[in-house]
């Protein structure tokens, strides 16, 4: 007996409410296992993979790749026999009922804790779990067709949209309302072709319309949540940035030396490793750079982890993992971290818990050949760090009769903090302590 169970799209945490479908692993005849891997998902944050919840054949995918999903909607709907769970409490009773019974996916509570696996957020103890309502499983099957169906009407139905979740997608990205669209294809399926047309029939007037080249992109996604927390920190901190360019040779000739050491032989030790490693120092001096404004208790609250941000620019936007107490870490540490945490990134990896609960942040643009800039807070942060590059340029070394020109390691590092929580001394100070460990490294244990 076939019994059909919808998988709905679950939280993934950080209390998300919506994610967008990347791409399917799995097509409708495809038999699937638990835990098996059946979608890649976007959320505001990261890439995440999704594993199926049920053992079946897939019997329908209900969204397309490119559409975006509320999360608790149904997604896709697996055809299984008898699952690893405790029986419904119901079950004996239906012992003698017809072979051809299918699911009813409504909610229903639940207090058995060895009802379902823990599998995903949202899936466990207390999660939502089928009734058994009457039916065949063919009919519950065409229900769940990915074909959408009409939404009756008290006095009348509709007549069914129906197109593939490609065409659904291409509508969705030409801007096109689907109900408009005469469909010519087999059964009054709606084609590639009819949406093309339809766009061409609602295009604006060539003196009106963009030009052919240009290219709309889609506000979702990690970008999307990047724009609204930057357009929500720079409307509710007030920052204030602050710049200081200064000699840090030192640093890099520490850096060579480290580097030919045994215990850095496995290690990528790069610059932004030692000036994390200055700024979480400088830190220490003022514990006041790890503090939260919290508004609603009209408080400032010092924090006594330092959970420093290292942004990351990836091909589907910024983001801003952080490495837990970090000031607890020695450099060697420090900087597997601060590379497992890139390498994360740029594979689109990163969980949405590896970017909850910042407290400091270092933003390294210099790696794009800038030398400085004026980074904006991440929300809830008190300070962020922007690193220019670093480059050969003259500078003035030696005092009174000794002093010469020289080439020498240059960069400029830029301070932007929030000025409810640290006045320009304290800020001043943060800047000016950082510099001055990497400058004269040997500062650094005192």
């Amino acid at each position: 007996m076939a019994e059909i169970q919808q998988f709905a799209l679950p939280d993934v945490g950080e209390g998300l409410t919506e994610a967008e479908i990347v791409s399917w692993a799995v097509q409708p005849g495809d038999t699937v296992t638990t835990n098996q891997i059946i979608v890649e998902i976007e959320t505001a944050k990261s890439l995440v993979e999704l594993p199926s919840p049920f053992a079946g054949e897939v019997v329908a995918l209900h969204v397309a790749e490119g559409d975006t999903v509320d999360v608790g909607a149904a997604i896709i709907s697996i055809a299984s026999g008898a699952l690893d769970r405790v029986p419904d409490a119901d079950a004996d009773a239906d012992a003698d009922a017809d072979a051809g019974e299918a699911i009813d996916t409504s909610p229903e509570t639940d207090e058995s804790p060895e009802e379902e696996p823990k599998l995903l957020v949202g899936y466990g103890p207390g999660a939502p779990r089928p009734r058994r309502r009457r039916g065949t499983a063919e009919q519950v099957a065409a229900a769940s067709t990915p074909i959408e169906p009409a939404t009756p009407a008290p006095a009348e139905v509709a007549a069914p949209i129906r197109c593939t979740p490609p065409v659904r997608k291409l509508a969705k990205d030409l801007g096109v309302d689907l109900a408009t669209v005469t469909a010519t294809g087999p059964a009054a399926t709606i084609t590639q072709d009819d949406v093309l047309s339809a766009a061409d029939t609602h295009r604006p007037s060539a003196s009106t319309a963009p030009s052919s080249s240009d290219i709309r992109v889609p506000i979702r996604g990690v970008r999307k949540h990047t724009a609204a927390a930057m357009v929500s920190s720079a409307f509710t901190a007030p920052h204030v940035s602050e710049f200081l360019t200064f000699d840090i040779t030192a640093t890099m000739e520490l850096r060579a030396r480290l580097a030919a050491r045994t215990e850095f032989a496995d290690v990528k030790l790069s610059p932004l490793s030692l000036i994390a490693r200055a700024f979480l120092r400088a830190i220490e001096r003022t514990p006041a750079a790890n503090s939260r404004w919290d508004d609603a208790a009209q408080e400032i609250v010092q924090l006594s982890e330092v959970n420093l941000g290292v942004a990351a620019a990836t091909p589907r936007g910024l983001v801003v993992p952080n490495i837990r107490s970090a000031q607890r870490l020695g450099l060697r540490e420090l900087s597997v971290a601060i590379a497992a945490l890139a390498a994360t990134a740029r594979a689109g990896k990163t969980a949405p818990e590896a970017m909850a609960h910042g407290t400091a942040t270092i933003s390294n643009f210099g790696v794009f050949g800038v030398d400085a800039g004026t980074p904006i807070l991440n929300p809830g942060e008190t300070v962020i760090l922007g690193v220019g590059s670093i480059t050969r340029r003259p500078w003035v070394v030696g005092t009174g009769d000794a002093e010469t020109i020289a080439p020498r390691w240059v960069t400029t590092l830029s301070l932007s903090f929030d000025h409810r929580v640290l006045d320009g001394q304290q800020a001043s100070e943060l800047l000016s302590d950082t510099a001055a460990f990497l400058s004269e490294p040997e500062l650094a244990v005192l």
